[in-house]
């Protein structure tokens, strides 16, 4: 996974690595899931309730229209190398001399969209002849990653999987605590060890517990320093040293969760981390608060990777598995939801129209 790394000589030492007494999770109600088309609602309104608007001042699209089109895809961080693939086709059928309607539109800018976009593997891990399946989760601080950890591992439990959380993120002990208070909400063991421990010597306890206990599968929660590559480099070269130990053919996994609020910097972050670890998958954190879900579709272009789950809000549910037609949809305004809206919307227009008149 990380064999172009330099090769480390360094072997992990016994550092009082604590594995955190868990119980079996607590079943609880059912958390209400929002649709996706709501809780996407700010992408959509900057994305396609702004092209819509387009359509609604001009009967007809022209190069001037495109340009503006281009002006709001870019704007919710499509990026400008997707933009002019989403809109090659349009702009042809004006050159043309053809029209264009805002219904031809949105059905071309889907195609274009789902074909930008990957279908993630959506099966759940399980254990591996030679042991559990490994999933390498890195990240920046403040991108959500130790809560994502948590989460997915919620999801896994809940479909029967034993799963062993790994403390690697040594550097921040409320990154610990965290992670610590996950394993006792979801009924995952959690190792870790004594504040600034090397990561490399966790890891390596995790997956001694991991194969003990015959776990399906190990989560590692590892620190973030993209400021200082050569550290950051050296960490996972030392993290894949000491899973290898055990497991030669560990990582399985690497996963990097980026915040979809950063926007372009997102894509900066993807762009470097997969540079140092060849990444198998990202995680794309806080898209409900943000008008600038286009990066899905920046990030899915440039790195041909797969976006494993969008979180879309702070309950465990609201970590979704990625689906491309499904966010495509929720982008463009699809389905009744999207169509009771805007009827509720226009609605409450009239109304102010006629208590004006």
């Amino acid at each position: 996974m990380f064999g172009f790394l330099k090769k480390t000589k360094e072997t992990p030492k016994d550092e009082a690595i604590k594995v955190e007494n868990t119980t079996p999770p607590v079943s609880a109600a059912a958390e209400p899931v929002k649709p996706l088309i709501s809780a996407l609602s700010k992408s959509r309104e900057g994305l396609w309730g702004r092209i819509k608007g387009l359509f609604s001042l001009s009967k007809k699209v022209d190069e001037e229209t495109i340009a503006e089109m281009e002006a709001i895809l870019i704007g919710a961080d499509v990026g400008v190398a997707t933009t002019a693939e989403l809109l090659e086709s349009t702009r042809e059928e004006v050159k043309a001399g053809r029209d264009v309607s805002a219904e031809a539109f949105r059905e071309a800018l889907k195609s274009k969209m789902l074909g930008v976009l990957t279908a993630p593997n959506s099966e759940t891990p399980s254990r591996r002849q030679d042991g559990p399946s490994v999933v390498l989760v890195i990240g920046v601080n403040g991108v959500g990653k130790t809560t994502t950890v948590g989460k997915v591992a919620s999801k896994w439990r809940k479909e029967g999987r034993g799963i062993i959380l790994c403390a690697a993120d040594t550097f921040r002990a409320a990154a610990v605590e965290q992670l610590i208070m996950w394993g006792e909400r979801v009924g995952a063991p959690v190792v870790h060890g004594a504040e600034n421990a090397k990561p490399a010597t966790v890891v390596f306890d995790g997956i001694t517990r991991a194969q003990k206990d015959n776990a399906d599968i190990l989560m590692i929660d590892t620190a973030g320093r993209l400021h200082n590559k050569q550290n950051l480099m050296s960490e996972l070269e030392g993290i894949k040293n000491s899973l290898q130990r055990h497991q030669p053919s560990a990582p399985h996994e690497v996963w990097l969760v980026v915040d979809g609020a950063t926007g372009q910097n997102a894509l900066i972050q993807a762009r470097e981390f997969n540079n140092i670890a060849k990444l198998t998958g990202v995680i794309i954190t806080k898209l409900d608060g943000t008008a600038k879900g286009g990066i899905v579709l920046a990030i899915a272009r440039e790195l041909k990777i797969p976006i494993r789950f969008i979180g879309v809000g702070e309950g465990v549910e609201d970590l979704r598995p990625f689906v491309p037609e499904e966010f495509v949809d929720a982008i463009l305004g699809e389905g009744d939801a999207y169509t009771l809206q805007e009827t509720a919307v226009s609605a409450n227009a009239e109304k102010r129209r006629q208590r004006r008149g």
